[in-house]
């Protein structure tokens, strides 16, 4: 059986190097996050398949206060829409 492929709500392809908007907390409130995705994973620890990404916020989110940190993160494939592809993946 062949690989099948992650996508995101509006059907577009999750690939590494695309760019993503996922929501993300700050504090007690949400916010749109922008990453570029490193590679697509799957978590199991739940008893059920879990679609997750492992992406690096760009920095480029919505609100008021900056993020604090531009580390590698670990986000549910579950919410997040492709918005573009990065140079480096071009």
């Amino acid at each position: 059986m062949g690989k099948s492929r992650l996508s995101d709500f509006t059907g577009a392809e999750i690939v590494p190097g695309a760019i993503i908007a996922f929501p993300s907390r700050q504090g007690n409130r949400v916010r749109n996050s922008e990453a570029v995705v490193l590679e697509t994973m799957s978590d199991k620890s739940s008893g059920r398949v879990v679609p997750m990404l492992k992406v690096k916020p760009t920095g480029r989110d919505s609100g008021f206060i900056a993020r604090k940190t531009l580390a590698v993160q670990h986000v549910s494939a579950e919410h997040v829409v492709v918005i573009g592809m990065s140079e480096e993946s071009k």
